[in-house]
């Protein structure tokens, strides 16, 4: 990719980091936003900031939009369900109005998987009519609604790109908790439930990020990002055992009794409104599908998750 220069925006985080490293290692000097003192090739500002996105996108041919108040498991509240409204949605619709007004001609949003209802025992694609449910999926779908009307708007070309859950070394998700747990003896050998959960490592995120970008097809279009193979609850503890080296175990927590902790952790939720480490929606992460198909990034533009599972856990767990 060349050309004009490059906007990052996140790119202190754990995806936009890798991405801005990426960019650099092709010869490249992206411009970052950040809201931390600002170093060379960034700008001090955030979302809610208008002068600071103006004076971001100036002279700017691509941005690779990666900031956003993440999806935290255990928050609750109005307070958060805000913050993602005025982050996620506000702030995205804030920027590719003011790229669009600066003349960008490529815009990258990186969305969530969230963006849709929970898929339940289906493996779904980028045309599931479920609607999302957490303030968090709210956000992000109307966020991609907002960016490719913008894109429409001022002739600029927006992929909008789904991410199952990322993982990989340095980063802060569900998966290097479980590890972290895992590692200390600390977490339960779950039952074989034969459910699915679509993951993606971060390299392969980024990868997707710079091709969609090159690309005239993607213009408009939407993608789920993730490894086709999604292994089961039981599948991700087996290979965490594996990745630091414990020994394997043949045993595992009944599910009825797992149902009756979850059950338990809900009442004491609604008694004092703070969120408990197994709950309903914990147990569904853990035992429930979260299953995406990355068929059309694949079909359309021949990409393909490259880190396998292994591979990955190894990266992330010695990084």
């Amino acid at each position: 990719m060349s050309g004009p220069r490059v906007l990052v925006t996140g790119g202190r985080g754990f995806i936009g980091g890798r991405l801005v490293a990426a960019l650099r290692a092709e010869g490249m000097s992206p411009r970052v936003l950040t809201r931390g003192d600002p170093g060379p090739d960034e700008i001090q500002g955030d979302l809610a900031d208008g002068p600071a996105l103006e004076t971001a996108c100036a002279g700017i041919g691509t941005v690779f939009h990666c900031a956003g108040h993440a999806h935290a498991f255990g928050a609750l509240g109005a307070q958060e369900a805000t913050r993602h409204w005025q982050v996620n949605f506000e702030g995205s619709r804030a920027l590719v109005e003011a790229a669009g007004r600066a003349g960008v001609r490529v815009f990258v949003f990186l969305s969530s998987v969230k963006a849709v209802g929970e898929p339940g025992e289906a493996c779904v694609t980028e045309d599931w009519p479920v609607a999302p449910e957490s303030a968090y999926g709210q956000a992000k779908r109307a966020a991609e609604e907002a960016v490719l009307a913008a894109g429409a708007r001022h002739g600029m070309r927006v992929t909008v790109l789904r991410p199952a859950m990322v993982f990989g070394g340095g980063g802060r998700g569900n998966l290097e908790r479980m590890a972290r747990l895992v590692r200390r003896g600390l977490f339960p050998p779950l039952p074989e439930t034969g459910n699915r959960r679509s993951l993606v490592h971060v390299s392969d995120v980024v990868d997707a990020m710079r091709l969609v970008a090159g690309d005239a097809r993607a213009a408009g279009r939407t993608y789920i990002v993730a490894h086709r193979d999604a292994p089961s609850g039981r599948g991700l503890y087996n290979a965490l055992r594996a990745g630091l080296g414990l020994p394997p175990v043949s045993w595992a927590v009944p599910r009825s009794l797992l149902q009756g902790l979850a059950r338990a952790g809900d009442g004491l939720e609604a008694l004092t409104g703070r969120r408990m480490p197994l709950d309903s929606e914990a147990l569904a992460r853990l035992l429930g599908s979260a299953c995406y198909s990355p068929a059309r990034i694949e079909r359309e533009l021949g990409w393909r998750a490259s880190t396998g599972l292994t591979e990955g856990l190894r990266e992330m767990l010695h990084a």
